[in-house]
Formats: C-alpha cells, sequence, structure tokens
C-alpha cells in the first residue's frame, strides 16, 4: 500500500516509520528540511536507504502535493499542526485526486466531529485527551 503523509513532526514522523516497518511504501512530506532528521532517529539505515520518500514542499501546493506522489496515493494522513491545513488537504485529496483513504488531524473536537460526520476520516488528540482525563478522573473518584 502507497501511504503519503503530510507533516512529519512528532505524529507524521512515527506513524511513517511504522508503516515503512511494516512493509508499506511510504512518502512524506514537510516544509521544514530539518524534519527529515525524525525519519533518521533510532533506524538502522537512512529513510531513503529504508526505502522512504521524503520531499520538501508546502503542503497546499500542487507541485508539491504531486512530487510526493499523490496521484498514486492509496491514503494519505494530514498530520500538520494546522486544522485547516489539514483539511484542506483531506478535500483535495479526496476531491481533486480521488483518493478514497484520508485521515486528518484535527485538533478541535466539534469540527473533527463534522467533518468525520461529511465522510472524511479525523483524528481529534484534543477528544481523545478529554477521554483519557475523564476516565482517569473517574477512577481517581470511583
Amino acid at each position: 500500500m502507497f501511504v503519503l503523509i503530510i507533516g512529519v513532526g512528532r505524529v507524521g514522523s512515527a506513524v511513517a516509520k511504522t508503516a515503512l516497518s511494516e512493509g508499506h511504501q511510504v512518502s512524506v512530506l514537510d516544509s521544514d528540511p530539518l524534519s527529515h532528521e525524525r525519519l533518521d532517529v533510532g533506524q538502522p539505515s537512512s529513510w531513503e536507504a529504508s526505502g522512504g520518500q521524503f520531499t520538501l514542499g508546502a503542503a497546499l501546493e500542487f507541485t508539491a502535493l504531486e512530487e510526493a506522489g499523490i496521484q498514486g496515493a492509496d491514503v494519505v494522513i494530514a498530520s500538520t499542526r494546522g486544522d485547516n491545513t489539514n483539511i484542506l488537504i483531506g478535500q483535495i485529496a479526496q476531491k481533486r485526486y480521488g483518493v478514497e483513504r484520508v485521515i486528518v488531524r484535527v485538533s478541535d473536537p466539534a469540527r473533527a466531529e463534522w467533518y468525520g460526520s461529511q465522510g472524511m476520516h479525523t483524528i481529534s488528540p484534543t477528544r481523545t485527551a478529554i477521554e483519557m482525563f475523564t476516565d482517569a478522573l473517574q477512577q481517581e473518584i470511583a
């Protein structure tokens, strides 16, 4: 499976390394040239020597998306810091490039729920944290 991950911070790089180690073809796109270092940390060889692809470019530029391989992606993951950027990347992947499986990180739980109801697979770290804190609190007061 060909996975394109946009945003190579702590989350994106960890998901990329896991997907590559599981035998998937993985391409990543980030605007920060230093983000490449996260991909090499703890690995026996470099990202590229392991079979990964790194593209330096802006997430919302079609040329960068295409250089990273969006037109052939089976799955696109948008894990940048910005909700609006991730949502827009998800919509571009679905509507312009016909990618059926798109996963976007959306910090705002209400927006994540709404976009989820529109057919976009959303991950909300904020919602997850709220649930975990609520569960921990209930265990403490039980």
